[in-house]
């Protein structure tokens, strides 16, 4: 399987597995959670399933750990590591796929006014658990890392911004 085609859940697998020096399915399940799951979401199955891929494909090593449940761990390979360096060092541009279920709702003909103030709260809950997480860890964090949080504060303002336009927009609808 040498010519794997690779998507950016198999790139993310890869750069967890790298940060952590070896890892578990359930630990790159477990970090990616607690790490990009603000900005890049990816089903538990699916990476189990990319555990597999990337390891047929020569990109990832096994080991059995001899004490305990005999868990398998992961660690990049040689070409593994190259791969990921690669993917890394490449300019190329790929659109954002802004996967916002209000939005899509919104498009069918969902009622703002019904829509809005619950899209508005979670947004900004959203909003403040980055904010708390960029001022309590900021300086901890790599300066990629740093930057990214930055987007998630940023893109939940974008959204509480959006979102009480909306609910401005359709009380001005109502009012009249």
């Amino acid at each position: 399987m040498a010519d794997a085609r690779l998507t950016t859940s198999s790139f993310l697998v890869l750069g967890i597995i790298g940060e952590l020096g070896e890892a578990s399915p359930y630990d790159v399940k477990t970090e990616a959670g607690r790490t990009v799951a603000p900005f890049w979401s990816v089903p538990h199955a699916q990476v189990y399933a990319q555990c597999d891929r990337l390891l047929a494909a020569g990109l990832l090593a096994q080991v059995r750990q001899e004490s305990g449940r005999g868990r398998r761990v992961l660690a990049l390979t040689d070409r593994g590591r190259r791969v990921l360096r690669d993917w890394l060092a490449d300019p190329g541009f790929v659109p954002v796929e802004a996967r916002e279920r209000g939005i899509l709702k919104l498009w069918f003909g969902a009622r703002p006014e019904t829509l809005a103030p619950g899209q508005l709260a979670e947004h900004r809950r959203t909003l403040g658990r980055h904010e708390e997480l960029a001022e309590d860890i900021g300086e901890l964090l790599t300066p990629g890392q740093r930057e990214a949080l930055e987007f998630g504060i940023r893109y939940e303002r974008m959204m509480t911004e959006f979102w009480e336009w909306v609910r401005r927009r359709d009380q001005r609808a109502q009012d009249r």
